[in-house]
């Protein structure tokens, strides 16, 4: 797919959203594991265990990412990328006349 330049503008990473998810599902996995634990089921807690701590791991890594600021997650100020090839969408690059795809040679 072509870039067409004004991908900071369109093209948005849900990171909140997900931090949403990540800190709903480390919430029910706690509550399911002392749950599992108290009933008397280790393998359910631990299996809850498990995914509370992948979902640290998530809320981890989207709140660095949200950290690094605009360069990751360029805002409404962040101006958009001049287009490749001054042409919109749909525009090919050219390579010489080649484009870019390849032709099998008749032999």
């Amino acid at each position: 797919m072509l870039r067409t330049g004004d991908e900071p503008l369109h093209a948005r990473s849900p990171l909140r959203l997900r931090l949403g998810l990540a800190l709903w599902g480390l919430a029910w996995a706690v509550a399911g594991a002392v749950a599992f634990a108290s009933v008397g089921r280790p393998g359910w807690a631990t299996a809850c265990a498990v995914v509370a701590a992948v979902a640290v791991l998530d809320v981890g890594c989207v709140l660095r990412r949200l950290r690094q600021g605009p360069h990751y997650q360029p805002g409404r100020d962040v101006p958009p990328y001049e287009p490749v090839g001054g042409g919109g969408v749909g525009a090919r690059h050219t390579n010489g006349g080649a484009g870019w795809r390849h032709r099998r040679r008749a032999r």
